[in-house]
């Protein structure tokens, strides 16, 4: 029959310990069978000191019925309850009844409510705890709001992956500060025990939204992707792109470091140098960004605003302080100030000034530069030339000196050098800033060679200022000289009355940085007879000596030819008809020589063709091809028109004259000095034998007759170009130039020549001077000749280089014989 409160009855399982009935439920103020309380066998076994009279029982004798009024099942007694795991006090405070193992309701090792203890080795229970005030109470309780979301966690059902896990009875949780109705029993010693959670707000777990399996496969399938697209990234940065991306980062990383080169000094047959090369610096100025810079710097600091203005004025006085006149403060001032990106300030700075400007200013920029220095100034300015720092070329690694004119131009490949280069890696942003120790793949500069003219710097100067001088004296346009070594044909000087100085801030003129000397040929005149001279003693057409009768004109084809000076038909030795310079009695002795050895004879003198001396613009004369001779012809170019020459083709025929008939082709350049001062001399000319030695004495020794000071007409033409002491050979020459309006001669332009050998007997020099339309007809005497410059020029010579004297005078010869 079941109980009258609708429960299973409950079969007490067997007994494991007196007072203990497994499966029955303690019920307060009630016994269970078996129990001490119920006075069961058990309890008058262990022979409990109180015997029936437990505290609070109701009698003691016999087993209380099971059904009925007072017994087990008493309808109307409280049901049992379940245990709460909370606090041993209810909230009213009162200790509850029962545990597992003690359905009675006697707490382990302490005293039952009915009596003590049947166990006398338990311990007294602890005593019991301060009874909890509601202000307490009220003060561990959570908030409202906390209690409706606690209450709604528990009642939210758990997501699958936890399904597993053994679900917490609702209520049974404990919460830190949280008060407890109950206190949960502990477990039995053969059940497993629980692991107690930890004390705190339980962790709020939200319900899945949406299928899991998609997301799961939506981010496989995302990543699965990403790792695709990593990979193909990975293929073309390391496969098909990686030489292109490592030269992009090597040319990011690394810069190139350009080392430029010397360039080679130009010196003269002494070591003297006529120009070399200095390190300088370029200032410049970006007014745009400066102005900028200054407004933004006036933005963020407007209590201490800038002024452009002033701060450009500060610049222009400090560089003309520093540098002086060649950098005005006005001229300076006006390029700071320009609506410009760009502008250059003043070139060829030391590079200490520069530094100590720019440590004033530093948004003044400095540009590396290498300047040309000239000590000389216009010393030897037309055959040295000029270089300067050219940016003409689109690739800046190019920007070098380079040369303008003369051998500067010439010679630039050997004298730049070639420029090295070094790789280094730099600071990022700027590369200025050399990491130190990376430098690396250095290339060393070439430096350029060093070029050895053959000049003399000290005769140089020399010439060119007796040249000057003596263009002014005569009232002449221009005027060249040149100075020739008489047996290796080197130049020792070579000068024009126009020069330029290469040092000059004001500018070049174009007209004066020419060579004339080389580029510029004339009619020779009457110094172009020593070819009759030569032809007619190579040839035995005359003896110094042999009388001809030279009347005072001469007809050749259609042409008349007169001499300069008026005479009779008179008497001429051989000797005389070139010391008197006798256009007609040259003529006869010409037409006895031939035109065909004439001609050839202009050939092997090196007439018409360039000598190739090594400087630029040479002129090659010009000498009328022998097959286009007309009648007349014949009668102009032995006496010196009809062709043309250079200074340097005159001085050169007259060096022939001078070493015995063997013309050595004149050169300027003496060798080439490498870095590493290893002199290499320049290649020498081959030599020419154009006429016997025995021809070119006697004609050198018949030309001594020009500078002599006979009585009556045995005196020669240039009689002023003797120095005491030595014996001279030369010519004097007077040739009419082209009326540009008559298209014939000109009877007041000429051109003045002479050219002569120092000394005669032993020759060391050859000189040959050309004025260009001096003052002829009402000039003073130097006007009329160059001999009194050659002897000027001879005179110097003699004392430079210590000439010994001549062992005997030039005899006075007879010039024209007494009929």
């Amino acid at each position: 029959m079941a109980p009258p409160s609708g429960e299973p009855p409950h079969e007490p399982g067997p007994r494991k310990r007196a007072g203990s009935a497994r499966g029955w439920p303690a019920l307060p103020g009630r016994a269970t069978p078996g129990s001490p309380r119920a006075g069961g066998p058990s309890a008058r076994a262990q022979g409990s000191p109180h015997g029936t009279a437990g505290r609070g029982g109701a009698g003691g004798r016999g087993r209380p019925p099971l059904f009925g009024p007072g017994g087990v099942f008493d309808p109307a007694a409280e049901l049992p309850r379940k245990p709460r795991a909370a606090s041993s006090r209810d909230p009213a405070g009162a200790p509850r009844g029962g545990t597992p193992r003690d359905p009675g309701g006697v707490p382990r090792g302490g005293r039952s409510r009915f009596g003590v203890s049947e166990d006398p080795r338990r311990k007294p229970p602890p005593p019991a705890k301060p009874k909890r005030d509601a202000t307490r109470a009220h003060r561990d309780a959570l908030p409202p709001w906390r209690e409706a979301l606690r209450r709604k966690a528990a009642d939210r059902q758990p997501p699958p992956w936890l399904a597993s896990e053994r679900p917490i009875p609702r209520g049974a949780g404990n919460r830190r500060g949280a008060a407890s109705s109950h206190r949960s029993a502990p477990a039995p010693k053969h059940a497993p025990v629980a692991k107690r959670r930890p004390a705190g707000p339980r962790k709020l777990v939200r319900k899945p939204t949406g299928n899991h399996h998609i997301r799961v496969v939506s981010v496989r399938f995302l990543l699965i992707a990403a790792l695709v697209a990593a990979g193909m990234k990975l293929i073309q940065v390391q496969g098909f792109e990686a030489e292109a991306l490592a030269a992009k980062a090597e040319q990011q990383r690394t810069t190139e470091i350009d080392i430029p080169a010397t360039r080679g000094s130009i010196v003269d047959r002494n070591g003297v140098q006529l120009a070399f090369s200095v390190e300088s610096r370029m200032l410049a100025f970006r007014p745009k960004a400066v102005r900028e810079d200054i407004a933004a710097y006036n933005s963020d600091h407007p209590d201490a605003k800038l002024s452009f203005d002033d701060r450009t004025a500060e610049i222009a006085r400090a560089i003309h302080e520093k540098i002086g006149d060649r950098a005005p403060e006005a001229d300076v001032l006006e390029k700071l100030r320009r609506e410009a990106t760009f502008v250059y300030l003043v070139d060829k700075v030391e590079p200490a000034v520069a530094r100590d400007i720019q440590a004033l200013f530093p948004e003044v920029i400095t540009e590396y530069r290498a300047a040309r220095e000239y000590p000389g100034r216009s010393l030897a300015a037309n055959l040295v030339g000029i270089a300067n720092w050219r940016t003409d070329d689109p690739d800046p690694k190019k920007h070098n000196l380079h040369g303008l004119s003369g051998l500067e131009s010439l010679r630039d490949n050997e004298l730049s050098g070639k420029p090295g280069r070094q790789v280094a890696d730099t600071e990022e942003g700027s590369q200025s800033v050399v990491i130190p120790g990376t430098e690396r793949d250095l290339v060393p500069a070439t430096d350029g060679s060093d070029i050895e003219l053959t000049i003399d710097a000290d005769l140089q100067y020399h010439l060119q200022q007796s040249l000057a001088s003596y263009v002014v004296k005569s009232e002449a346009k221009n005027a060249s000289a040149v100075v020739l070594d008489a047996h290796t044909g080197e130049v020792y000087a070579m000068a024009n009355d126009k020069t330029f100085d290469p040092t000059d801030p004001k500018g070049l003129d174009l007209r004066t940085m020419g060579n004339a000397a080389v580029s510029t040929p004339y009619e020779p005149g009457s110094v172009n007879k020593i070819v009759t001279a030569l032809c007619t003693i190579q040839n035995h057409v005359s003896k110094p000596d042999d009388p001809h009768m030279v009347p005072d004109w001469i007809n050749v084809a259609d042409r008349t030819v007169h001499d300069a000076w008026s005479h009779p038909t008179m008497a001429f030795t051989t000797t005389g008809i070139f010391a008197k310079s006798s256009n007609v009695g040259t003529l006869l002795l010409a037409q006895r020589c031939g035109p065909d050895k004439f001609s050839r004879l202009l050939r092997d003198l090196g007439l018409g063709k360039r000598t190739g001396v090594g400087l630029p613009g040479e002129s090659p004369g010009h000498v009328p091809p022998r097959g286009q001779w007309s009648g007349s012809t014949f009668g102009n170019l032995p006496i010196g028109q009809g062709l043309s020459m250079t200074v340097l083709q005159m001085a050169a025929m007259y060096q022939t004259l001078a070493n015995d008939g063997v013309r050595v082709p004149p050169r300027i350049v003496q060798a080439r000095i490498t870095p590493d001062g290893k002199r290499i001399p320049e290649p020498r000319p081959k030599p020419v034998r154009v006429v016997d030695e025995r021809t070119a004495r006697t004609v050198r020794d018949m030309l001594r007759a020009v500078v002599q000071d006979g009585e009556g007409l045995n005196n020669g033409t240039g009689p002023a170009a003797a120095l005491t002491g030595y014996q001279i050979s030369g010519k004097t020459g007077t040739a009419q130039q082209i009326d540009p309006v008559t298209r014939g001669y000109s009877q007041d332009k000429y051109w003045i020549t002479f050219a002569g050998i120092l000394p005669a007997d032993h020759p060391r020099f050859v000189v040959g001077i050309m004025l260009d339309r001096p003052n002829y007809s009402g000039g003073p005497q130097e006007s009329r000749s160059a001999a009194p410059l050659f002897h000027d020029i001879a005179s110097y010579l003699a004392q430079r280089y210590s000439i010994p004297l001549s062992a005997k005078q030039s005899p006075v010869v007879p010039l024209v014989l007494d009929e």
